[in-house]
């Protein structure tokens, strides 16, 4: 079935949405997106806590997903089954599942949601989304893979959201004080 989905995907495939779709990958890359954005929150004063919740989501999608999940799943990619697909952008190294890119974006758009951020997390929810289809338009994750992204994702998100919170009570601090 999972197949099915990818190879339908490829057949919606064009020049324009490869660019597009390599580009939004891209952004996704090692997280560096979403890390910028937590150092950039991180830096205005009245934004510090909420880059506090962002960077501890990170921090904790990475150890769940790459130290720990992707090891434990071991899932090879579809483009390593189907080689028939040619690739658009260099073949991963690392196991398929959960989908890394997924988990960092999500981790940070569900940051952002219980940081109380309402500005930021729908464009980044947005994107996350994005950057989650990108990988199912480029054969490089299965559609679980992406499932599984999302839901390290979200708890990596409320996982920071807690961590500061807890922090931030322990330490006697309002969100102000930071």
């Amino acid at each position: 079935m999972e197949f099915k989905i990818l190879d339908w995907i490829q057949t919606i495939r064009t020049p324009a949405g490869d660019a597009v779709m390599c580009f939004i990958t891209r952004l996704g890359d090692a997280g560096m997106i979403w890390i910028l954005a937590a150092i950039l929150l991180l830096a205005i004063p009245k934004t510090r806590r909420t880059g506090m919740v962002l960077a501890a989501a990170l921090c904790i999608d990475f150890v769940l997903c790459n130290g720990i999940l992707k090891n434990l799943f071991a899932r090879i990619r579809p483009c390593e089954i189907n080689t028939s697909i040619s690739l658009l952008i260099a073949r991963p190294g690392d196991f398929s599942f959960p989908s890394g890119h997924t988990a960092a974006s999500f981790a940070a758009a569900a940051a952002l949601f219980f940081a109380g951020e309402r500005k930021l997390w729908k464009p980044a929810m947005v994107l996350a989304s994005l950057i989650a289809f990108s990988r199912l338009y480029l054969y490089v994750h299965y559609p679980t893979d992406i499932i599984g992204g999302i839901l390290v994702g979200i708890a990596a998100g409320y996982l920071g959201f807690i961590v500061v919170k807890r922090w931030m009570d322990r330490k006697g601090m309002a969100a102000c004080q930071l």
